[in-house]
């Protein structure tokens, strides 16, 4: 099969669309024949050497992919050779096959083409994931979503407000903004010229966010803990503004409140499954029902992903970059 490597750490000319051995699937794994993936943050780490895969998974990039189940490893049941599936990875998604644990499948949800689910399994068990088994939105509380045109962020936007959530969004820029308020947000914060931490407070009444889905890390923690409600939950995904930052604990002491911090590639196999059989659950009714969607900014050739890293590195994207492979 061909696959993208990196062959050296680099810019996005650093990936390589190489022929390498074809995975087999061991106990518990599915050979799935990908469709299509998706462009992810962690990707573009990867690239740059500093995000490598768990060991003893794929040494491709690629967190999410959907495309036909090829073969079954010993063990697999409830799956069939020939079902069009989606599946969270550890890795491997750049490639033309790719081997999953059966737990971390899932079919396609109704109303969604097989390309366009490549959108879907990361987003939405990390949005489920830290937002409602971790953080436990509840209807009626405020969700701050940083990035919310991001697609973290399109997605975190519709299944708060499927909950019955209000939304509150940082963007940059009014066309950013107005994307996400024809998702459903609800009070739009431009973080190129207005502070968070003031707009939510004029727009809550001085209350605050009771959650905060964070991708920055450091640099808005401190403003971060500010924007929290009292009982309020900040969790943490991503560190593009830093790992280092101070934290005030008497400030934290004060609201009663929570912060957290967590990854979803590294975590065990069980949890992981944990996570996806949630998302089959309770998301993907809402998806057949049509109140939530995949976003797709654009679709690009998989043998050029090196594009699809230059279009997320930009920052002019809308919701998800999705790769096709060559079949397609």
């Amino acid at each position: 099969m061909y696959a993208i490597t990196i062959p050296e750490p680099g810019g996005p000319e650093a990936l390589v669309w190489a022929e390498v051995p074809d995975p087999v699937p061991g106990e518990g794994e599915v050979l799935v024949e990908v469709v299509a993936s998706a462009v992810n943050r962690a990707d573009l780490l990867q690239r740059q050497g500093f995000y490598d895969p768990p060991p003893g998974t794929s040494p491709y990039p690629g967190l999410e992919c959907s495309g036909r189940i090829a073969a079954l490893g010993p063990g697999v049941a409830g799956w069939a050779v020939g079902d069009e599936v989606c599946a969270l990875l550890a890795g491997g998604g750049y490639a033309e096959k790719v081997v999953v644990p059966a737990g971390q499948l899932l079919p396609v949800p109704e109303g969604v083409d097989l390309a366009t689910a490549a959108a879907l399994p990361e987003v939405v068990c990390t949005v489920w994931s830290n937002i409602f088994m971790i953080a436990h939105l509840r209807p009626g509380e405020t969700l701050l979503v940083h990035g919310g045109a991001s697609g973290i962020g399109t997605m975190a936007i519709q299944l708060a407000k499927a909950v019955g959530a209000r939304v509150a969004v940082t963007a940059g820029g009014p066309v950013k903004l107005a994307r996400c308020a024809e998702l459903g947000a609800d009070i739009l914060i431009d973080y190129r010229e207005q502070d968070f931490v003031e707009e939510l407070a004029k727009a809550t009444d001085g209350v605050g966010a009771d959650v905060i889905l964070d991708i920055v890390g450091a640099k808005y923690l401190e403003r971060n803990v500010k924007a929290l409600a009292v009982s309020g939950r900040l969790v943490v995904i991503g560190l593009q503004g830093g790992v280092k930052g101070e934290l005030n604990l008497g400030a934290l002491l004060a609201k009663r409140a929570a912060v957290m911090a967590t990854t979803l590639r590294a975590r065990p196999v069980d949890e992981k499954a944990a996570i996806v059989a949630a998302v089959r659950e309770h998301v993907w009714p809402l998806i057949g029902a049509g109140r939530v969607r995949p976003v797709v900014d654009r679709t690009l050739p998989l043998n050029d992903a090196a594009e699809g890293h230059r279009a997320l590195e930009s920052g002019t994207h809308v919701g998800k970059v999705l790769l096709l492979a060559p079949q397609n």
